[in-house]
């Protein structure tokens, strides 16, 4: 049974510690909607695929192929009578916007149609930090934004209910820090919604032009008008009284981030709080401004909305200046700007390092099917065969960060990009190729495909099929064989491509002479005149069973000459070593045991068969330990803890998170609140990531400066990442860990001296550890229990040392799966505590 289904099953007034989208999820299913639908993207995922999806007896849940289709289908459920909600990230709602807009002025009842769009506004996995409010308004849409984990479960009810009464698909509006943070909800009684009964005819679904301009009239004149009267009255709006003179107007998640601000600041201000921001409850805005005799000011993510909004009901506001960038607010950004306004107890001290922090950018997997492709047309670009490669959206983007992309705009446009180039410059037909991956072909590539040849336009349009949609985390797509529902389909994409393209050729993603071979003639072929698609089908890595990814590989010093590995990046599971050779690094996953990319490179043959291959995933250990149960009193605890770990994707750093969640909900910490917060998206595939953690009198999941007791480094450069040292409290402590690992293309004379970056740390209270070499020493080859030893030695730091032993185990327990892993995990703790002990 999942653990979501767990969750909502368990009694009403049961506490949970949820992501953001599970808890909007959660709320979906107890709130009684009878179907989801969406597409996969980053932050708006999990709702669909880690939550809804493993309840589908009650609810039907599915993808569709892009969000324009996913609001259609939703809108044909609602018309049906049922109540849907449709999920997807911001791009995903300017894909649908045409969908979307229609919708909004269908004005008969019902089932609820609502759209779930998670914003990004740093951004960290999408393209955009535009905010949607400004179109979503202009379609007379009510946008609402929950201002906490509680509201994200909360907000469904609501959603449904407004949709229904008032006639409207309704947006909620979540905050992407909060869609993929953590916090602590309780729930209430499910109910069960009946559906709506079929309208005898479906006229009023008919928006002929004369018909969307009185509908258009009724929605501006009447609808939002009576949304606007109910909003007065709504527990969307709340206003908290302070003692301060001033005061502050916040929407959404801002609210959790003001809240955190002030505490740090020690300050009460009066606070109008809003998880409504289309239409604005005016009257509760002009009331609440007149109790105001000083500033007044306005906080929100996005653009100045809600700020603008409020100026025009004639209430001066400080906020935002007018050529602002600044789309996410921190605590310390709202601490900043208070005080240069108010008299509030706070000086930013800005803690420095005269060492520049590495790029590091995120990276394909190791053993990724792409790998062959991207070694192939970089060389040839390189050679100047070819000038420019036009890019899509998805794990084939990484390829830029080998020379083997130049472009990225909106999914599906990488051909339309290419033949508008082409159109204009004929002669580059033969010099110019695109890529895109498989689940974006099927999301809009496909009409570019189609395009290409309708406009007889010649080239290369390269497709890598790894039959999944890979960058958000592995959802079917089209190009599956199964669907979300568990259901085989007839779609074909290979059939698709060919029923469209006359020269269609299918290589294996793993066979580099292949692919080198097509794709010259493909060039070829172009400078005639002729326009081919190159399917290169392969499997994604994280789809392969572990047992295929054990190395059996070595490098035959005696034959290695040239380093040709290590220039040509060709992989993360290859590294140079101190004696100045190539050696294999831990990441290896030995092509997931397709033909090795590594051993078809080596131009002398050096990458040979190891002679035994080490199976770790056999090794006897010991039987786990029973762990005793035991309590802390309340008076054993300070008010809060706070920690906050910065590594690289791979290291389990969301893993610390999920621990200590788990130890504060055995604690009286849970009758308070527990807040965990964590970078996803691109992050993931080794770029820098960021997990925090908080419990007690916290309420964001981003700290304020001076705040967190313990700073984790489990990647020496990454305490270089600006603001990280800001957060530590002045007599806080840094567990250090003596790892060090390259980022793609970065040569290691280029990295900063390790020795410097602990010379700069001398005056901090800093424990370093060498947490990967104990892991090894451990039998951990791999390096991934690493992260349990640092939480076993952060288990004897104060103030985390108030909490017993037997908690941290039994919450270590908890999230370990096998036996194997829990007497893995309770080695490595117990190590790390023995380490500082």
């Amino acid at each position: 049974m999942s653990a979501f289904r767990n969750i909502v099953e368990a009694p009403g007034n049961s506490k949970f510690v949820l992501q953001g989208n599970a808890a909007f999820a959660l709320g979906v299913v107890h709130a009684g909607y009878h179907a989801a639908d969406g597409y996969p993207g980053t932050p708006s995922t999990e709702v669909i695929d880690r939550s809804l999806a493993h309840v589908q007896d009650r609810i039907q849940v599915g993808w569709s192929v892009n969000e324009a289709v996913a609001v259609s289908v939703c809108l044909g459920r609602a018309i049906a009578g049922y109540d849907s909600v449709v999920t997807m990230k911001i791009p995903g709602v300017f894909q649908a916007g045409d969908a979307i807009s229609t919708s909004a002025f269908f004005t008969a009842p019902a089932g609820a149609l609502v759209i779930f769009a998670a914003t990004d506004y740093d951004p960290s996995s999408t393209q955009h930090v535009i905010d949607a409010r400004h179109f979503l308004s202009s379609a007379r849409l009510p946008v609402l934004e929950p201002r906490d984990h509680q509201e994200m479960y909360e907000i469904a009810w609501t959603a449904a209910d407004m949709s229904r009464e008032f006639h409207t698909p309704v947006v909620v509006l979540a905050s992407g820090i909060l869609a993929h943070s953590e916090g602590l909800i309780t729930t209430q009684e499910p109910r069960a919604i009946t559906p709506r009964a079929v309208p005898e005819n479906l006229h009023n679904w008919m928006l002929l032009p004369s018909i969307a301009r009185k509908n258009y009239n009724k929605a501006t004149q009447e609808r939002i008008p009576l949304i606007q009267a109910w909003t007065e009255t709504s527990n969307l709006v709340e206003e908290i009284e302070g003692s301060e003179d001033w005061g502050v107007i916040v929407s959404g998640e801002s609210n959790i981030i003001v809240k955190e601000a002030l505490q740090a600041a020690n300050a009460r201000p009066p606070m109008l709080s809003l998880a409504i921001t289309n239409p604005l409850p005016k009257g509760r805005i002009k009331a609440f401004a007149k109790k105001i005799e000083g500033k007044l000011f306005v906080i929100e993510d996005g653009d100045k909305f809600l700020q603008d909004k409020v100026a025009l009901l004639d209430v001066d506001v400080i906020g935002k200046d007018e050529y602002s960038t600044l789309t996410n607010w921190t605590p310390g950004d709202v601490l900043e700007l208070l005080s240069k306004h108010t008299d509030i107890q706070y000086k930013a001290e800005k803690k420095r390092i005269n060492i520049k922090p590495i790029a590091r950018p995120p990276s394909i997997c190791p053993g990724c099917a792409y790998k062959a492709l991207t070694l192939c047309v970089a060389k040839l670009k390189k050679k100047k065969k070819i000038f420019a490669i036009f890019g899509d959206i998805g794990c084939s983007t990484l390829l830029y960060f080998f020379n083997a992309l130049d472009t990225a705009s909106c999914m599906g446009a990488s051909d339309s990009m290419r033949q508008g180039f082409v159109m204009s410059h004929p002669e580059m037909a033969s010099k110019t190729i695109s890529i895109i991956g498989d689940s974006c072909e099927c999301h809009s590539g496909l009409d570019s495909t189609r395009n290409a040849v309708f406009r007889n336009v010649p080239g290369v349009k390269i497709i890598l099929d790894n039959r999944i949609t890979a960058m958000t985390g592995g959802q079917p797509s089209p190009s599956s064989e199964i669907n979300l529902e568990q259901q085989l389909h007839k779609f074909n994409l290979r059939k698709a491509v060919e029923a469209e393209v006359e020269r269609t050729v299918v290589v294996d993603a793993f066979n580099l002479d292949e692919i080198d071979k097509e794709l010259k003639k493909a060039l070829a072929l172009a400078e005639k005149g002729e326009f081919s698609a190159l399917i290169v089908e392969g499997a994604c890595i994280q789809e392969i069973e572990n047992n295929e990814k054990i190395r059996t590989l070595q490098i035959d010093y005696d034959k290695c000459k040239c380093k040709t590995c290590l220039l040509s990046d060709i992989c993360p599971g290859i590294e140079l070593g101190d004696d100045n050779l190539p050696r294999f690094t831990n990441l290896c996953t030995n092509c997931g045991s397709n033909p090795q990319i590594c051993m078809q490179y080596c131009p002398f043959d050096a990458v040979v068969p190891l002679e035994e291959a080490r199976d770790t995933s056999k090794q006897q250990l010991p039987k786990p330990e029973e762990v005793p149960a035991v309590t802390v009193g309340k008076d054993k605890l300070p008010e809060s803890l706070r920690v906050a770990i910065r590594g690289i994707g791979g290291q389990g750093i969301l893993f610390f998170g999920r621990v200590l969640s788990e130890v504060a909900k055995r604690t009286p910490y849970s009758e308070t609140h527990i807040i965990k917060g964590d970078t996803h998206g691109m992050a993931q595939l080794g770029g820098p990531v960021i997990s925090t953690f908080g419990c007690g009198q916290v309420y964001s999941p981003i700290p304020a400066p001076n705040s967190v007791d313990v700073l984790v480094v489990m990647e020496v450069s990454e305490v270089l990442r600006p603001g990280f040292l800001d957060l530590l409290k002045p007599d806080g402590t840094i567990i250090f860990n003596e790892f060090t690992a390259l980022p793609v293309n970065v040569k290691r004379e280029d990295y900063p001296d390790p020795n410097k970056i602990e010379k700069a740390l001398e005056n901090y209270n800093l424990i370093k550890v060498d947490a990967n070499k104990m892991a090894y020493d451990l039998g951990d080859e791999s390096g991934r229990i690493a992260n349990v030893i640092v939480i076993g030695l952060l288990s004897t730091i104060e103030p985390f040392d108030n909490i017993p032993e037997e908690i941290w185990l039994s919450a270590l327990m908890s999230v370990s799966p096998t036996d194997f892993i829990k007497s893995a995990n309770q080695t490595a703790f117990k190590s790390g505590r023995s380490y500082h002990e």
